[in-house]
């Protein structure tokens, strides 16, 4: 099975970017809280490494809800999933790699530029990390 073609069903792609972005706003706030809770659990000793705390709690949860769910919270609240562009439902590995990508093109600030360019111009709506790991986000009325 393969994913729509954006061309022949455009509904399938249509305000991606804008729902991405919503996605990950939400997303956003789910990792703050899942930081803050880890900062109390470790009786705010790990205020010291806080970003490095913030970075592990966000690929943890990017890495567990997408091999799980196949998208993140925010996804889900946006009605998107993440797809292989063969139409597959990506791997735990996958996952990963896509979240470690995803912290990274955060650490190195002109890369998240390239990969909102990135969805904002490529037909299936992908980011750098998707055009690496052929993955996309579409609209969840896609098929499974």
């Amino acid at each position: 099975m393969t994913l729509p073609d954006p061309a022949l069903q455009p509904d399938f792609y249509t305000d991606v970017p804008f729902k991405r972005a919503g996605a990950w706003a939400i997303d956003l706030v789910v990792t703050l809280a899942l930081t803050l809770v880890g900062l109390v659990l470790t009786l705010f000793i790990s205020a010291f490494f806080l970003p490095l705390l913030f970075a592990a709690v966000s690929v943890a949860y990017r890495t567990v809800m997408l091999s799980r769910y196949g998208a993140t919270l925010g996804m889900m609240v946006m009605a998107l999933k993440w797809r292989h562009l063969n139409g597959r439902t990506p791997d735990a590995t996958t996952a990963l790699i896509y979240s470690s990508a995803h912290a990274v093109m955060w650490t190195v600030f002109p890369l998240q530029i390239v990969s909102i360019a990135l969805i904002l111009m490529s037909s299936y709506r992908q980011g750098l990390h998707d055009h690496l790991l052929s993955t996309t986000m579409l609209h969840k009325i896609a098929p499974d």
